[in-house]
């Protein structure tokens, strides 16, 4: 029995959560998530992220159907991105993920300069 027998569907889960797990595709997420329809610079600016890094997690959350992107043709052109039903059903597990983090950061701060401290011995 092969690894595929096992879970069929285990590289298309792998797929998809290595898509929508990066950090910065959960970070895009809470942020349309938190402030609703934003424009392209506005997402650059809030997520300090670069302007390519920020293009290709947008393009790869559009594709997986969790983000809208509107174009206006305007002078110069208005890009808009919000959630999509979909994106908006995944901003529970990316708030609770979130929530996990800020709550245990202490914890993890301590835990990661025991380790350096160990290392550096």
């Amino acid at each position: 029995m092969t690894d595929n027998d096992q879970c069929p569907d285990c590289k298309r889960i792998h797929e998809v959560l290595s898509r929508v797990g990066d950090k910065w595709s959960v970070l895009v997420v809470i942020s349309l998530a938190r402030y609703g329809t934003l424009r392209f610079n506005k997402l650059k600016r809030n997520l300090g992220i670069s302007q390519r890094m920020l293009s290709l997690t947008l393009k790869k959350l559009e594709r997986d159907g969790l983000v809208n992107r509107t174009h206006h043709p305007t002078i110069p052109p208005t890009v808009e991105y919000n959630l999509t039903e979909m994106g908006q059903s995944f901003r529970e597990p990316v708030s609770a993920l979130g929530y996990w983090a800020l709550k245990n950061l202490p914890w993890i701060d301590a835990a990661r300069d025991i380790y350096d401290k160990s290392e550096a011995g």
